[in-house]
């Protein structure tokens, strides 16, 4: 699966990454294809961390939505012991994402923390049982996107691991 037929497919783009890892050049490449950029403004509560990703995604039309619910499945564990977020939780927000029309795109490149970037991997891939996946290889902004795709039905089944680049 390219970029571009992502960028056409989804109505909703969920991004994370490792820490250290920039993905402003892929926010530039989605605000050019559309997409409203929104970030959680609140922290994570600690009774209904979710609620303000359900917020965010009840917004209307084109959504590039940051993946603090992903951050936390990963960093939770590894800083403080436990994360805020429980799996059912975090595999209720992919399936809103999927009904949405959306996919959680996993963004990768040079990470300092390899336990970080294997914690990544093992959360996408249990996501991606609820939604599809796109992985996003952050060197790789600077590639041109090349013209629309004919329509990929693959975007539409949450089984699929889509993988760009």
């Amino acid at each position: 699966m390219l970029l571009h037929q992502a960028l056409t497919q989804c109505r909703t783009l969920v991004v994370e990454g490792p820490d250290g890892i920039g993905c402003s050049g892929l926010t530039d490449r989605l605000t050019r294809h559309g997409f409203l950029i929104r970030r959680s403004r609140e922290h994570l509560h600690h009774v209904d961390p979710i609620r303000p990703y359900r917020e965010l995604l009840a917004a209307p039309g084109r959504l590039a939505v940051d993946g603090g619910i992903i951050h936390e499945l990963v960093y939770g564990p590894l800083r403080r012991g436990c994360s805020r977020v429980t799996w059912i939780q975090a595999l209720d927000f992919a399936e809103a994402v999927a009904e949405r029309d959306g996919a959680l795109v996993h963004v990768t490149g040079a990470a300092d923390d390899p336990e970080a970037v294997s914690a990544y991997e093992r959360a996408f891939r249990t996501l991606a049982e609820h939604a599809p996946v796109v992985t996003f290889d952050a060197g790789d902004v600077s590639r041109p996107i090349h013209g629309p795709a004919p329509p990929c039905p693959q975007l539409r089944r949450c089984t699929q691991t889509l993988t760009i680049g």
